[in-house]
């Protein structure tokens, strides 16, 4: 029987409390990314593809829930515990504009154009932010009552221009159409939403809910194009976005990374962190995937161990 290498993570230190998500940059054509981390230390950290801290974005007042980067990388976006969301620049690091809510905010997403921010949190609503005119009104997405949810919103995502998908924890999923407010198409999950996350290459939305994982079409669906039902409830997931045959998890339940096949099949459990693992995320080039965890570090894992790359090369040989 042969014997797989043994995947040894890169640790990524810098937070000082628990790491809440992870969001990678779209593919450079030289082959390079971002990494931003989010935390309850409420201080945002930028890394290099390798890991290597670039920069720590300064300026909230509670914890980080949310964190994503525009597709050029030049701008931010961060969800907090201190009722704000905050656009930042990249560059430099410093804040361009805060965008004050009535709770906190546990999700942003940036629209294609960087020209408007969708965000949603404890507040049951989902707010629509004109970047170029950061002092005016927010448009709301809204059904009966004025909220968009019946629960906190646990994610926003924006595909394409023009539609937006969210999340809560009232189980559902629903789409929007942005230039109306109009609602388009939603599933309900037995269970409250943990986490959804959009496979950019793969244009799918993959999301967890109880011991549910689901690979869903990004554009407006009524059902799951694929789902599992894992022994345990993740936290988070991702998929491979180049292959498409894996799929990683965390579990708020343990220490240990997962990565399963797409029939479900357990492949390898990775053990090195030292509390439960909140948030996954693949690479937008398939050779790596991140973990953060309640203890505060970001690991780096190889999808392909022994393989000659990035801060590997020197402690594989290549």
């Amino acid at each position: 029987m042969s014997i797989l290498p043994k995947s040894t993570p890169l640790v990524a230190p810098g937070h000082t409390r628990p790491v809440t998500h992870l969001s990678f940059s779209s593919l450079e054509n030289d082959g390079t990314f971002l990494l931003i981390s989010s935390c309850k230390d409420g201080n945002p950290m930028l890394r290099e593809w390798t890991g290597d801290w670039i920069g720590t974005f300064l300026g909230h007042k509670g914890a980080v829930w949310s964190t994503k980067l525009s597709l050029d990388s030049s701008r931010a976006a961060s969800a907090s515990a201190d009722f704000t969301a905050k656009i930042w620049d990249t560059y430099s690091g410093d804040p361009l504009h805060s965008f004050p809510h009535n709770h906190i905010v546990r999700s942003v997403a940036l629209s294609p154009s960087s020209t408007r921010l969708l965000t949603g949190g404890q507040e049951k609503k989902v707010r629509i932010f004109d970047i170029g005119r950061p002092d005016a009104d927010a448009d709301f997405l809204s059904e009966a009552g004025g909220f968009a949810h019946d629960a906190t919103v646990k994610s926003v995502i924006w595909v394409g221009e023009h539609t937006g998908v969210t999340a809560g924890e009232d189980g559902l999923i629903k789409w929007w159409d942005l230039r109306t407010g109009a609602l388009v198409a939603s599933i309900t999950f037995p269970n409250p939403i943990t986490s959804m996350e959009l496979s950019r290459q793969t244009q799918r939305l993959v999301v967890t809910s109880g011991k549910t994982v689901a690979f869903i079409p990004a554009s407006p669906s009524t059902t799951p194009s694929h789902t599992l039902t894992l022994p345990y409830s993740p936290s988070s997931a991702s998929i491979h976005p180049i292959l498409q045959d894996r799929f990683v998890t965390g579990n708020s339940g343990d220490e240990w990374v997962r990565v399963h096949a797409m029939n479900g099949e357990e492949r390898e459990v990775l053990k090195g962190h030292h509390g439960p693992v909140h948030c996954v995320e693949f690479s937008p080039d398939g050779e790596m995937y991140a973990s953060g965890s309640e203890d505060g570090t970001i690991r780096l894992w190889q999808t392909t161990p022994g393989k000659s790359y990035g801060l590997w090369q020197g402690q594989n040989g290549g």
